[in-house]
């Protein structure tokens, strides 16, 4: 249990470390491209080799399908809300003018940028929290899942950690901009750190014995909401301010992570 208890706090540690940089810095905005591309890359692996194959291995094809566009209609219709959330009186605009996500707001932590008008009313740092703790959660079950029945998981954690880093960096600049004290920016996102830490735990506690194909349908719900993260915001984002070079950003992200996965 300690040593579960220690993955997730690893995995968990990326958002406090992440945000305690965001309310501190600004970062060339191409940089901060490269983190949101390498973190997809990683998200591709573990999706694939840790979420996906793993829910289809123990229910079966059509229960891991299900589960997985469960998980990316919920994480699209959710992210789309908290979009107006962070963004309200805005219109739907059409596929070819999409720009980024609202919520996803990097303008507020690079350098020489002005924040946008979601950043200033600080809706989109705390959409993004919400985001992060909405496909966060059935990701660190799955870590917990992996953790107690031995299958490694350390491409998972990898992963997890990656994305958690850029997203906190940036949900905390967002609230910076709107005026929200340093302490209490850590401080949101401590309290998103300690509860994905105990979603780590309750995965090893309560679902990792479960009968396989119980367990197979948040391992496959949570697939579902990472590729529709990737699809929704992690890569578009990246491409609007890294342009093509983000795709090796991106290779390196999936090549490092398969790699652990083998480990």
């Amino acid at each position: 249990m300690w040593a579960t208890l220690l993955f997730g706090a690893v995995a968990s540690s990326a958002l406090v470390i992440g945000a305690a940089i965001g309310v501190r810095f600004e970062l060339p905005k191409r940089l901060l491209a490269m983190l949101l591309a390498f973190a997809a890359g990683a998200l591709i692996t573990a999706l694939s080799f840790e979420l996906f194959e793993d829910s289809y291995e123990r229910g079966g094809i059509w229960l891991a399908a299900i589960g997985l566009f469960v998980g990316a209609i919920v994480f699209t219709v959710l992210s789309a809300l908290l979009d107006r959330w962070a963004q309200p009186g805005a219109r739907a605009k059409p596929a070819d003018e999409y720009r980024g996500s609202a919520k996803l707001d990097t303008d507020a932590a690079a350098q020489q940028r002005p924040a946008s008008t979601a950043t200033t009313r600080g809706a989109a740092g705390l959409a993004l929290l919400a985001a992060v703790t909405l496909d966060g959660v059935p990701e660190n079950l799955a870590l917990g899942i992996s953790l107690t029945e031995g299958t490694g998981g350390i491409a998972l954690l990898a992963a997890i950690f990656v994305s958690n880093f850029p997203e906190a960096l940036v949900g905390a600049a967002s609230m910076r901009e709107q005026g929200r004290s340093k302490a209490q920016v850590i401080g949101l996102w401590t309290i998103c750190a300690v509860l994905l830490t105990f979603a780590v735990l309750a995965g090893a506690a309560w679902l990792a014995d479960t009968d396989p194909a119980v367990v197979s349908l948040p391992l496959a719900f949570a697939a579902g909401a990472v590729i529709a993260s990737l699809a929704d915001t992690l890569m578009p984002e990246a491409f609007e301010h890294g342009g093509p070079a983000v795709a090796l950003s991106t290779a390196a992200g999936f090549v490092l992570s398969f790699i652990l996965s083998l480990a």
